[in-house]
């Protein structure tokens, strides 16, 4: 015998509501709307970050607190979405760190995966598993999960570099560790440079055998991904939503240098328009040359040099040249690609 449907009894829902939430149960299709919506929906919003105005803060921050005692001195980047949250988008950690002349920022190691991305100054160095790798503007450096690091700057100018780090993603599966080395700076026991000459060439040692789906190339040195843009400039004409847009990868495996981010270098010349692109992966763009704007439904943020901004998961944006412009970007898209989960339209 099929059931009959009962005309609905609020109350009764209610009361049974309530029962059953004693014991952490709840109805499904009094949440699913939310749960599984029709497109993305995310509290993270477009936002930009202006050095113009960050820049004095970070250096205050100098003057009132030492690397060491600060551990990291970094001023976080939080979407004005998720405030309170330490993230630049649902999935993304990024701030923007300085070390001053003499400075030494202590040695530890973590689960979470790490990138610098240089902004200003020359000189300082991050130390990677026992290698120094010396900082320059432009300049891609990757710190794997749960390898020694530290920082530190013999040089004579303030450097500044923006991080961003798969914080939440670590944390979405509780597998957060931390470790602090017993030495302030990890002893030195590969010659500097040794990384870039043994992967960087486009050539692997013989017997190499990855241990880790992240690069064994710790450095990616801006003038030789800026002089690969401008070969693919000369060589053919823009993608009409990206400009000439290249992305890092391991040399090792031809995958993504990182395996929870993915980073880009991207240049788009002078007067470029681009047209509307959306896909699901938030993106945290830095500014590195040129002057242009970002437009999404009825808004335009304008950037120049040094500028960080971020474009949500399905987000329709475009990108406008009035200079020629270089920008570096960062997202989770290795993470949803693994999982299926990517999609883009433009």
């Amino acid at each position: 015998m099929s059931a009959i449907p009962k005309p609905s009894n609020q109350a009764a829902r209610q009361s049974f509501y309530k029962k059953i939430d004693e014991a952490s149960v709840t109805p499904l299709w009094e949440v699913l709307h939310s749960l599984i919506p029709p497109a993305p929906k995310t509290p993270c919003v477009p936002a930009i970050f202006k050095w113009r105005e960050l820049h004095p803060w970070v250096m205050e921050a100098g003057e009132l607190i030492t690397a060491k005692e600060a551990e990291r001195r970094v001023l976080v980047l939080e979407n004005p979405g998720l405030r309170g949250e330490s993230r630049i988008t649902h999935s993304i950690y990024a701030g923007l760190q300085l070390i001053l002349p003499g400075e030494v920022a202590p040695a530890h190691r973590h689960s979470q995966s790490a990138l610098r991305f240089v902004m200003e100054g020359s000189g300082a160095y991050t130390a990677v598993q026992g290698e120094r790798v010396t900082m320059h503007p432009g300049d891609f450096i990757i710190t794997p999960s749960w390898t020694w690091h530290d920082h530190g700057n013999p040089g004579d100018e303030a450097v500044i570099w923006l991080d961003g780090l798969d914080v939440p993603i670590v944390q979405l599966f509780d597998a957060q560790f931390l470790e602090r080395h017993d030495a302030e700076s990890q002893k030195t026991t590969r010659t500097e440079g040794e990384s870039l000459a043994r992967f960087g060439s486009n050539m692997l040692p013989l017997d190499f055998k990855p241990s880790s789906r992240t690069s064994p190339l710790w450095s990616y040195p801006y003038e030789r991904s800026r002089e690969a843009l401008a070969q693919l400039a000369r060589a053919e004409a823009p993608h009409p939503a990206h400009g000439h847009k290249l992305r890092y990868v391991n040399p090792a495996t031809g995958g993504w240098a990182m395996p929870t981010m993915g980073t880009f270098m991207q240049m788009l010349p002078k007067g470029f328009s681009g047209k509307s692109y959306r896909s699901t992966d938030s993106s945290v763009f830095a500014v590195v040359e040129g002057k242009g704007r970002v437009t999404f439904s009825d808004e335009t943020l304008h950037f120049e040099p040094k500028d960080v901004f971020v474009m949500p998961s399905w987000e329709a944006y475009s990108l406008h040249a009035d200079t020629e412009c270089v920008l570096f970007s960062f997202s989770d898209r290795p993470v949803q690609q693994a999982l299926d989960l990517w999609r883009e339209e433009g």
